[in-house]
Parts: structure tokens; C-alpha cells; sequence
């Protein structure tokens, strides 16, 4: 079985290093997939995107694993896949958006923002191109960090959060699992409980 993961924004593949190391002792094939969000539009890196699942999809059975903007980028990506493609086994959303995320609606006007996270920050805060992107049509579990502080006074007032995202927006009907960790967002891609979680699902074993 092979995994292949897509960092968040702001972030690089090397921010996924325990999760992996611990899939990898389990006997699965790691992969990365990078990306600048400053320097390249939303669409130019889900074409990338799209190109490299393609190529892991012609060596048999893999699973796709997506941080934050990265899950939103794979999202994109497997719905722009000819039918021929093979699909993931199975589709891992940690701390990524479905909905507009509300601190990238407050700061889209955002001068230093604008220029950090480029095209990809704009689409986070556009319920337009957010809701474009769409369901997947294959197995997906959301795992949504709930460790934020809940506070009137802050951006999430009472509700659940990563200190990122609130788990609201990391929800869908559409998703086979919902899955809420006391994991700060920044922190998700490298916890081991996550690989725990992925390594407890049957299809991780198929091809292993």
C-alpha cells in the first residue's frame, strides 16, 4: 500500500515526518507532494497534483492524506481524474476546510496575507470556489483537531476548533467519518495518534 501526503499552507512535506515514519515501521510506501502557495495559483498545483496521483495510481492500491489547504488541493484534484484513473482506497482530511474557512474570510483583504498564501488564501475565504471543488466519490474520513481555545471573545466564540479551523467547517454529509482529536491544527500532520488512526482502517492493509 502506498500514501502519498500533501502538506498545508505555509507548511512542507518534512512537517509530516513522525506521521510517516510511523506508516512506514507498519510497512507502507510514503510519498510527498510539495507546493509554495505564494508562488503558484490553486489550479497550477492541483494540476501538478493531479499528475503525480495519476502516476501513483498506475502502481496499485494507495490512500491520499491531506493537511489543511492540502486536503482542499486533493479534493480538487481527484475530481479533475479521468474515470480511467484508479481511486484512493480511501481519502484522509486532517483539519481541511469544506466550507469557507472564517479566519481566511477575515483575512483575504489582508495585504500580508495576500502576499503569504497568494491565490490559495483567496480560495479558502470564497464560499464560490470552495463550494466548486465538491464532494469525492471515494472512501473519506475528516479527523478535526478540537484542542482551540473556545472563547466569546475569540474568532470560534464556542465552537470547536483547531485553533485554525472550527470542526463546522471541516464537515460535510457526505464524509464516511468524523473523527475529533485534542490535536492543535499545526500539530496534526505529525501526531502519531493520527497514523494510528489510518493504520486502523482495513484498506490501509490491502497491498501491504
Amino acid at each position: 500500500m502506498r500514501v502519498l501526503f500533501v502538506h498545508g499552507m505555509g507548511r512542507t512535506p518534512v512537517s509530516s515526518w513522525p506521521m510517516l515514519r510511523r506508516l512506514r515501521q507498519s510497512g507502507l510506501q510514503t510519498h510527498v507532494f510539495g507546493y509554495v502557495a505564494a508562488l503558484e495559483t490553486f489550479d497550477v498545483i492541483v494540476a501538478r497534483l493531479t499528475t503525480r496521483i495519476e502516476a501513483l495510481a498506475s502502481q496499485g492500491p494507495y490512500i491520499v492524506v491531506g493537511h489543511s489547504l492540502g486536503g482542499v488541493m486533493l479534493r480538487a484534484a481527484l475530481n479533475d481524474m479521468g474515470q480511467p484513473i484508479r481511486r484512493p482506497e480511501h481519502l484522509y482530511l486532517l483539519g481541511s476546510p469544506i466550507a469557507p474557512a472564517r479566519l481566511a474570510i477575515r483575512l483575504k483583504s489582508n495585504l500580508l496575507y495576500r502576499l503569504l498564501t497568494g491565490d490559495c488564501g483567496q480560495l479558502l475565504g470564497s464560499a464560490e470556489r470552495m463550494r466548486a471543488i465538491g464532494p469525492v466519490s471515494v472512501p473519506t474520513t475528516a479527523i478535526a483537531g478540537v484542542r482551540g481555545i473556545t472563547s466569546a471573545l475569540g474568532p470560534f466564540a464556542h465552537d470547536a476548533n483547531d485553533g485554525v479551523v472550527a470542526v463546522s467547517e471541516v464537515s460535510a454529509d457526505w464524509l464516511q467519518q468524523l473523527t475529533e482529536v485534542p490535536v492543535l491544527h499545526t500539530f496534526l500532520p505529525s501526531s502519531q495518534r493520527i497514523a494510528e488512526i489510518i493504520l486502523s482502517r482495513p484498506a490501509t492493509a490491502i497491498g501491504s
